[in-house]
């Protein structure tokens, strides 16, 4: 900014207001306000710019959506005081995509600027731009190479390389490369002359779709964008991208708005994890961002996984998106020998398999894997050694007697301690008979390596969890102990897969227990062999719950389905649209009775929430969905302009429910 004093500034010539989203989290002021642009800031003020205005009497942040020739403010607009950098970092597209998100999640369009747009790194933003060699063309991939296992893949890759907008929902088969298959998809769209942003859940599966793209389209064509990378590196990506220099964008969910031009294909790998669930208000999915995205620039959208959620069932069934499955023939093929140890026939063979940890089953399928020479993985849901433990005596859970927390066992030769205060109870004794001897309640993945490595003797015994993640095992004989999520890729394959303490994952209290337990069961179960080439997987459950009969018959399609016809009987998401309010009772009931809820929405509860405070849940068809979440921001911003005292917390689509 020029050194013009405020009386003698005059607005510029041409298109003087200037349109500004103020970075202010109150919910009442979630619109644009007007301002005059200085004619000595008229070339820095550029839509999409970062700026400083008064507001309030402060200086604040904010965000220049567009300019315009007058304004409807009746009053004295003030000037912009600063431009913080004529970069246009927040695109119209983007600005576009931010609203409609904010909208669908009762959000304000700052909170959602804040995810969409990273903080300025200015060292980077006055960097020299590289001046590479033009790459060269993209060509197509074969369509008939990679995806011909699938009878629909074909025609959706030769879909987006003609500029089409093809949607697919795909299930993927065991041992697919799937960051290869996504970078055919990519290469498909660079290679029709548009742009791609493709979502994973976490920075290993990056990694792996980062070696797949660069193979498939070359150097200097994408970029990954993650908050891991660190400001500057994560800054510079960004700038790639909305600078036109590269027209991919791979990334974690930081990644979900990034700005490339001609955008062509939007995709998600595993929308299931939850992941892909933004933290920070208002609290959106990345699924439902990129369906968002392609719905509003109408591009192609790729939902894959091996496992299928609900809501992406419902692109289906709905016919927003296409199925892409393999035929049964293929699948049988591809796919590992699955068992489950609690069926019937099995039980006759070995009657305690109903309850051991480790039934006869499993133990010959893991001893068979090692002596012919393959690796065996063995998927634990708990880490930690002991993570929950009861009286040997009476079996009452061992809590912790200074805050309830249960108690741990973190080795062999430790004290307990509490998980909850740290507090170690070395002197703990059970207040119900005064034993002071422990046993194992639930045993973690540390303890389950220490088990089988004595079972296995000579046998090397690797684990993978969250203080350290492995990428990749070898392919001889070993153990590999990993808890979900965190499973390396063997080379060539696992000769068995166990999948212990299904229990844990689906009693849980959760409305998508089951789905999530078939969708770790079935990206564990991926990275086995086919059942041609010895692949076997042992699941420890009972055989007639549909997550393992969907399991052994690898057909995600058919238990999605199922499930959303439960919720829509039931009335649970996404066949509704759901919404939660937490806070204290007072101002939870205060923000109810504020809300104009639509015709038929049903509010549910209260139910307890962490403290004092509490939830309820407001219900309605899928149809008065943007009137409730309209109707949720509007008493949000009631309460926001008369300085309500006590927060209330709105997630629309909130991934837990009970």
């Amino acid at each position: 900014m020029t050194g013009t004093r405020r009386s003698d500034r005059r607005p510029a010539d041409g298109s003087p207001v200037a349109r500004v989203c103020v970075d202010v989290p109150l919910a009442h002021l979630d619109r644009p306000f007007d301002y005059l642009v200085p004619a000595e800031l008229d070339a820095q003020a550029v839509p999409g710019a970062r700026v400083k205005v008064r507001f309030a009497g402060q200086l604040v942040d904010g965000w220049l959506l567009e300019r315009a020739d007058d304004s409807g403010h009746t009053g004295r607009l003030a000037y912009l005081e600063k431009v913080v950098s004529p970069e246009p970092v927040l695109s119209p597209e983007v600005a576009r995509l931010a609203r409609a998100v904010a909208d669908r999640y009762a959000g304000s369009l700052a909170d959602v600027l804040r995810l969409a747009v990273p903080p300025r790194h200015a060292r980077v933003e006055k960097e020299a731009p590289a001046a590479p060699e033009p790459p060269a063309p993209v060509p197509a991939p074969d369509p008939d190479r990679g995806w011909s296992a699938y009878p629909a893949g074909p025609a959706y890759l030769r879909a987006l390389a003609d500029g089409r907008a093809p949607r697919a929902v795909w299930s993927a088969l065991p041992g697919e490369d799937w960051a290869a298959r996504y970078a055919d998809a990519v290469a498909a769209t660079v290679a029709g002359g548009r742009g791609a942003v493709v979502v994973v859940a976490d920075n290993r599966d990056l990694d792996r779709l980062d070696a797949a793209v660069g193979a498939a389209l070359g150097p200097g064509r994408h970029v990954c964008l993650s908050a891991a990378l660190g400001p500057a590196r994560r800054y510079r990506a960004f700038l790639a991208a909305r600078r036109g220099d590269v027209p991919v964008v791979i990334g974690t969910r930081a990644a979900m708005f990034a700005p490339v031009e001609r955008l062509g294909l939007v995709a998600v790998w595993d929308d299931g994890d939850d992941l892909h669930a933004e933290p920070r208000a208002p609290y959106p999915h990345a699924r439902e961002v990129l369906l968002t995205r392609a719905q509003l620039a109408e591009t192609g959208a790729l939902v894959g996984g091996y496992a299928r959620t609900a809501e992406a069932q419902l692109l289906v069934e709905t016919g927003w998106a296409r199925e892409v499955v393999a035929d049964r023939a293929t699948v049988r093929a591809r796919t590992p020998a699955i068992a489950p140890t609690g069926d019937d026939p099995q039980l006759a063979r070995d009657p305690g398999a109903a309850t051991a940890r480790l039934p006869s089953l499993a133990w010959t399928a893991a001893r068979d894997a090692l002596r012919a020479d393959a690796p065996v993985l063995v998927q634990v849901p708990r880490r930690g050694y002991l993570p929950s433990v009861s009286c040997a005596d009476c079996r009452t859970p061992a809590r912790c007697p200074h805050c309830a927390g249960p108690l741990a066992l973190p080795s062999a030769t430790a004290a307990p301690a509490c998980r909850w205060c740290g507090r170690v109870a070395a002197a703990y004794a059970c207040p119900e008979c005064g034993g002071r001897r422990l046993r194992a309640a639930v045993t973690g993945a540390r303890r389950t390596a220490e088990e089988l490595g004595r079972a296995f003797p000579g046998v090397p015994v690797r684990t993978s969890g969250r203080d350290e993640v492995l990428a990749a095992v070898p392919g001889g004989a070993g153990l590999v102990i990993a808890t979900p999520g965190a499973e390396p890729v063997a080379d060539g394959g696992y000769g068995a897969v166990l999948l212990l303490d299904s229990w844990a994952l689906l009693t849980r209290a959760d409305l998508r227990a089951g789905e999530e337990a078939l969708r770790r069961w079935m990206a564990a179960a991926a990275l086995a062999r086919p059942a041609g080439d010895g692949g076997r997987v042992v699941v420890v459950a009972d055989g007639a719950l549909a997550p393992v009969q969907a399991l052994l018959r690898w057909d995600a399609g058919w238990f999605a389905a199922r499930e959303l016809a439960e919720r829509r009987e039931l009335g649970f998401p996404p066949a509704v649209r759901m919404a939660s309010v937490t806070g204290l009772p007072a101002a939870v009931a205060d923000l109810l009775d504020e809300a104009r809820l639509p015709e038929g929405a049903e509010v549910l509860g209260p139910v307890p929430a962490d403290g004092e405070r509490e939830r309820m849940l407001v219900r309605v068809p899928r149809a008065r969905a943007a009137a409730l979440a309209g109707a949720l921001h509007a008493a949000a911003g009631s309460r926001s302009a008369r300085k309500a005292a006590d927060p209330v917390r709105l997630q629309v689509d909130p991934l837990d429910l009970f």
